[in-house]
């Protein structure tokens, strides 16, 4: 299958219109026409082979809306029309302990990603939302409610599940007290989440300014990290740290934050910790600091049924696909409340000229 869209061709490679091929639809496929596609910072580590395993041409791209446009012959659960979602996976064994907990995305024998992997059955790449169509097993697709903005919901299949899935393993509630560090694309949806589940939230920033924006997001109190009187107010409160900064940075001072039994969960960066964990806070208040990474398929359907029970959407800035470059600039500035989303439309523009 021909399908057009944006690539790039090597590390330092800009973003380029590409016409790539994709597998052809099994009976169990969704074939996707892609509205929407939202811009993860991941998506430019990968574009850059930050992490070391990408490999060329990449199209990025892995929060997807679309509109079903066919299906396969033994597909049950979605029809032509039907507005659906994608995000980080489009595949996964299926067997193993993981994936039969409906935890896809820790799957043993490795996920397949929805860019930057290889197809289990015919070992084709997998190509990202950057593009004008996409195929996936009805597995690995999820409904949009109905009211709920496209465009504003596709963020929520990352930026979204990566912040729901920890609250959700951790029980957050209307007894929670709850603090997210960061506010970007990450932080600003743990806001909004932590809020509609009823917890008290609290924003940790080192940024002075934040506030007006932090309350509208759901922050009941918002605490400078940087001020010491400030940090020693909270000491022993909260419950759960949701810790969605994105490069390497020093967690120790939020330990002594967390209440007996209280976890700091890291969902934004992948990497070393510097300076080192002192294990002693952990020790004398049977304190945890967890990972996590976006979730699994049923939750991530739970969330956007949340979302759209709640009217929650991501506070997003709509781009052309031809923006894509300047975006990625923007986005490394943290200019951006709070993620890119390309309007897909945007590529007939290039297609009819037939660039490649």
């Amino acid at each position: 299958m021909k399908v057009f869209g944006y690539a790039t061709q090597s590390p330092t490679s800009k973003l380029a219109p590409h016409r790539f091929e994709r597998r052809e639809p099994r009976k169990d496929d969704v074939v996707i026409e892609i509205l929407y596609c939202g811009v993860c910072h991941s998506d430019l580590h990968m574009a850059r082979n930050d992490w070391g395993w990408s490999f060329y041409p990449l199209v990025p791209g892995h929060e997807i809306i679309g509109r079903v446009s066919s299906v396969g012959s033994s597909v049950t659960r979605f029809k032509a029309g039907d507005h659906v979602g994608i995000g980080c996976m489009v595949d996964s064994c299926g067997h193993c302990s993981p994936c039969e907990h409906g935890l896809e995305q820790y799957c043993e024998e490795g996920n397949t990603l929805t860019y930057g992997s290889y197809d289990r059955l015919d070992k084709m790449p997998t190509y990202g939302g950057y593009s004008e169509k996409i195929v996936s097993s009805e597995r690995f697709v999820v409904k949009i409610p109905d009211g709920l903005d496209l465009a504003g919901a596709a963020p929520l299949l990352c930026a979204g599940i990566t912040t729901w899935s920890p609250l959700r393993h951790w029980n957050v509630g209307k007894e929670s007290k709850v603090a997210v560090i960061g506010l970007g694309g990450l932080g600003h949806m743990a806001l909004k989440l932590a809020h509609a589940l009823g917890a008290e939230v609290t924003l940790f920033t080192r940024s002075i300014g934040k506030e007006e924006d932090a309350r509208r997001l759901g922050a009941d109190h918002i605490v400078l990290s940087t001020d010491e009187k400030q940090m020693v107010s909270v000491q022993g409160h909260f419950d759960l740290i949701i810790d969605t900064v994105p490069y390497v940075h020093d967690i120790n001072p939020y330990l002594s934050t967390l209440s007996l039994n209280g976890t700091l969960v890291l969902v934004g960066y992948l990497g070393g910790l510097e300076p080192i964990l002192s294990t002693v806070p952990l020790i004398l208040g049977r304190k945890s600091v967890a990972g996590s990474i976006i979730g699994g398929i049923a939750e991530t359907q739970e969330m956007m049924n949340f979302c759209g029970e709640h009217g929650i959407t991501s506070d997003i800035e709509v781009i052309k696909m031809q923006e894509i470059n300047t975006a990625y600039e923007r986005m490394q500035k943290s200019d951006v409340k709070y993620r890119f989303v390309i309007d897909l439309a945007s590529l007939k523009a290039d297609k009819k000229g037939e660039i490649v």
